[in-house]
């Protein structure tokens, strides 16, 4: 269920970026990247995250775990996610980085059935000796998890008399959001069967992920979420939402998936153009589009004309189905290119993060 799946999409790196500190490697449920040098500095560094670690032990949890950058949920906002990811009795949870299970219960006391991924054997471990029949528990990198079988486990008969939705939740830590984000959206293109997926991400990354045309953020990884779902910002959380506090704020984000209204006719040649657009994001679309287009002995301002565009606009005022337009416009000029053998290159490098987004309790 859980084999190794390499990822890059319209762009954007899906591969884990460089090693990082511990508090910069995200939480429970995903792989934190860390080498054993640094985890074992940032464990006995002083401070106050090793002392709300303690604290949090103190108050009968699990001691929390830098290098996994562990981050929990306070009581009071609990419900206030929850509300925000609106659970039906016949829903049936694939839940990401459950942590001490704050989230899982509350969700649990809806009526729901819950498969929850977690990589700290630890935190598991005390999971699965509260678990009722309704959670189940599996210790696993969720980057080296199938997420078509997992789905498919979850997925009710066809036959079943009560409509239930197969929904993904969890907290996404920042180094490796934007690769477990890009493995559910291709999850989604090889068939699974999920609703929707919400998420807690870090407020920068929730930026690149709901923003539009002319926004900062907006470019390739926006533009890979609007092909395969509709992306919505359910809730902003503070820093205090968490203990230990991080350094930055957090948001609930709901993708619900649904098929484009205007679909590329060529995959591929969509990605490779979306990819050369936002590398050169300052200069004119048609001049950035340049180099691509004169591979195959066309000028960037035809490919523009052909579509019915504006050369002179910005690759990042460009809509996602403009974008479609460029790309068909340019299919029917040019023969289509070759399927590649492995994952799409890659470009658009990752920003650096200030702080490991957090995870629930």
């Amino acid at each position: 269920m859980c084999p190794r799946e390499g990822l890059r999409l319209h762009g954007v790196e899906a591969a884990r970026g460089p090693e990082a500190p511990p508090h910069l490697t995200g939480g429970s449920g995903i792989r934190a990247g860390a080498n054993t040098t640094m985890a074992r500095s940032a464990a006995q560094a002083p401070g106050p995250g090793r002392n709300a670690g303690r604290e949090a032990a103190g108050r009968g949890g699990r001691a929390r775990r830098r290098r996994y950058g562990q981050h929990f949920l306070e009581p009071a906002w609990v419900r206030r996610v929850v509300d925000a990811i609106d659970p039906a009795p016949a829903d049936r949870f694939l839940e990401i980085g459950p942590g001490r299970g704050a989230l899982t219960w509350a969700l649990a006391e809806r009526g729901v059935r819950i498969l929850a991924v977690e990589i700290d054997r630890g935190l598991a471990a005390g999971l699965r000796e509260r678990a009722g029949p309704a959670i189940e528990v599996l210790t696993r990198d969720v980057l080296d998890c199938d997420l078509v079988e997992i789905v498919a486990s979850l997925a009710p008969p066809a036959s079943g008399a009560e409509p239930s939705r197969v929904r993904l939740v969890g907290n996404l830590p920042y180094r490796v959001s934007a690769p477990i984000l890009l493995q559910v959206l291709r999850a989604s293109d090889r068939g699974a069967r999920l609703d929707d997926a919400v998420v807690m991400l870090q407020e920068e990354m929730a930026d690149r992920v709901t923003a539009g045309p002319g926004e900062a953020a907006y470019g390739p990884l926006a533009v890979a979420v609007w092909l395969r779902a509709a992306a919505v910002r359910r809730l902003r959380l503070p820093p205090g939402a968490f203990r230990p506090a991080p350094a930055v704020h957090s948001a609930v984000v709901a993708l619900r998936f649904r098929p484009p209204a205007r679909p590329p006719r060529d995959r591929v040649r969509f990605d490779a153009l979306v990819r050369s657009l936002f590398t050169q994001r300052r200069k004119q679309a048609g001049t950035a589009l340049g180099p691509f287009a004169g591979r195959h002995g066309l000028s960037g301002p035809e490919v523009f004309r052909r579509a019915g565009l504006d050369a002179r606009r910005r690759p990042g005022e460009l809509a996602p189905d403009e974008l479609v337009a460029l790309a068909d416009a340019f299919a029917d000029a040019t023969p289509a290119p070759a399927a590649p053998a492995g994952p799409l290159p890659a470009a658009d490098a990752l920003p650096a993060a200030d702080d490991a987004a957090p995870e629930a309790d």
